[in-house]
């Protein structure tokens, strides 16, 4: 199963109404899809650690060897890219635990229980990252 597959495999939270925003039934929910996610992230590493043991040999055609090498690379620049978002699910973990989680760093509004369950780890409300990625496009271009 891959991580978008499996972050997709959760019951949406279903607020009811007057609700408290992110209150303790609802940070259980958003600690049991990162949690989940997570565990799902560090399967694939050690699926990958599995397989580059079991296929590191020695081929004596130069092109099997090139293409191992290759396929290799690509995993472990795949495995990098998750060990950043591990990283990013171990530090919206410690905002569930410090009650900062759900709120947007930049303006302080609610992020949303919708953008959370598309983006479990967003640390920005979706108007703050709208603005951020259009200063950040306006620098590169």
């Amino acid at each position: 199963m891959s991580n978008i597959e499996n972050l997709k495999k959760f019951t949406p939270y279903a607020p009811k109404k007057g609700e408290e925003y992110m209150n303790s039934k609802q940070l259980v929910h958003f600690e049991a899809i990162l949690n989940d996610w997570k565990q799902s992230l560090m399967e694939e590493v050690n699926r990958t650690v599995s397989h580059m043991k079991d296929d590191a040999a020695n081929f004596p055609d130069m092109a099997d060897c090139a293409s191992k090498e290759e396929e290799f690379r690509i995993e472990l620049r795949t495995r990098d890219r998750e060990r950043k978002l591990i990283h990013k699910i171990e530090e919206a973990l410690d905002r569930i635990k410090n009650n900062d989680y759900g709120m947007c760093e930049s303006c302080g509004v609610e992020i949303g229980i919708r953008r959370l369950e598309a983006r479990p780890t967003a640390t920005m409300c979706i108007d703050c990252k709208t603005l951020d990625e259009i200063k950040e496009k306006q620098l590169y271009e």
